[in-house]
């Protein structure tokens, strides 16, 4: 009797707290700060740089192409040798541009990819070699030196009829750029911290103010100083170790907030509409009419033998016929969610392009509660 009593009791007790879970209120999805916001400052700096690409086989410029043969001529009177440039073919040497991508905490001899592109009227520069190309930033400083072969990923062929596969005047050199200079901003020293959140919204920042609050207590006060920025200062424990700080900063959870929107792309028939976009109460009609015509030629052949001067006559026959879907009235309550729109107006039977046109008319008819963002 002591066992059942016991058995009893606790299925009462697993059924009671089957029942509290039940009832909490499930979490929503939360994301890391290092996911939807980076740190001011911190960022990839863009190089560029012009240079030339040899070993093609017959496709690079063409003879008019005057940069190349300069360039082409230059570089070779360094070298001591010299040449006039009225004599000098081109057509196994390209002009390209180069641009690099230079992350913010490289360091000197680190490498980076670049990309090559053809600057000329070169077809292709597949199994080419790109020639010694410093890069320069912005300040026009030299932040990397780039060369190596280029790969190309796809060729033209055919001389009668050509062939071409991908873009063959676009290649790229993996590890091909070795950094030379090396950008300083001084993060480690930093004394304030500000992060910019990737899509502003005045919720989201809040709630990563919050986080950050509630993680390093006294220590720090983070602030939204507006919807995409976040700004607190750097504990004096964490000072010349700013590093550190971020690594736990960045890892905390929050909850990110969306705004009712709706993106339509007229163009190819795509829609994409946030869980938050709600309705009011709507009736939504939707019918086609169908107009064909169909246009037939009857040809009229003469007799044998028949009278001279008989000729093949061609009676030309068309018809037409209309068509008319039953027009189908759907009711969209108020409060509906994205899910409710999107079974309410397949009831309907429309098409994605036909969902465009609708969804104009709801947001025209003020029912709609969130942007319409044509793109």
């Amino acid at each position: 009797m002591r066992t059942i009593g016991r058995i009893k009791g606790f299925l009462a007790y697993v059924i009671l707290a089957g029942l509290i879970v039940a009832s909490l209120p499930v979490p929503t999805h939360a994301v890391r700060i290092k996911d939807i916001a980076t740190i001011e400052g911190v960022r990839d700096n863009i190089l560029i740089g012009y240079g030339l690409v040899v070993g093609l086989n017959g496709t690079g410029d063409k003879a008019g192409t005057t940069f190349t043969i300069q360039a082409l001529v230059s570089m070779l009177s360094k070298m001591g040798v010299f040449l006039d440039p009225t004599t000098v073919k081109v057509k196994n040497v390209a002009a390209v541009i180069v641009t690099a991508k230079l992350p913010p905490f490289v360091k000197a001899g680190a490498r980076i990819d670049v990309v090559v592109s053809s600057l000329g009227d070169a077809t292709s520069l597949n199994g080419g070699t790109l020639l010694l190309t410093p890069l320069r930033g912005p300040d026009q400083q030299v932040y990397a030196v780039a060369q190596g072969p280029i790969s190309v990923g796809g060729f033209v062929g055919g001389d009668a009829t050509k062939v071409q596969k991908n873009h063959p005047t676009v290649g790229s050199i993996g590890g091909g750029a070795l950094v030379e200079k090396e950008v300083d901003h001084g993060f480690a020293n930093l004394e304030h911290v500000t992060l910019l959140l990737r899509n502003q919204d005045y919720t989201t920042a809040t709630r990563v103010a919050q986080a950050i609050n509630a993680r390093l207590g006294q220590e720090t006060t983070a602030i939204t100083v507006d919807a995409g920025t976040v700004r607190f200062q750097v504990p004096e424990r964490y000072l010349g170790r700013v590093t550190n700080l971020m690594g736990v900063v960045e890892l905390l959870d929050v909850e990110v907030d969306t705004p009712a929107r709706v993106v339509v792309n007229e163009r190819t028939g795509t829609i994409v509409m946030g869980h938050q976009v709600r309705i009011s109460d709507v009736a939504v009609s939707h019918g086609n009419l169908t107009i064909r015509v169909q246009k037939r030629f009857k040809v009229s052949q003469p007799l044998p033998f028949g009278p001279e001067g008989s000729a093949t006559v061609i009676v030309p026959e068309e018809e037409i016929s209309v068509s008319e879907e039953n027009d189908k009235l759907t009711v969209l309550r108020e409060g509906a969610t994205i899910g409710g729109v999107v079974r309410g107006l397949n009831d309907i039977g429309v098409s994605p392009r036909d969902l465009v046109s609708i969804l104009q008319a709801i947001k025209a008819a003020g029912a709609l509660q969130g942007e319409l963002e044509i793109i």
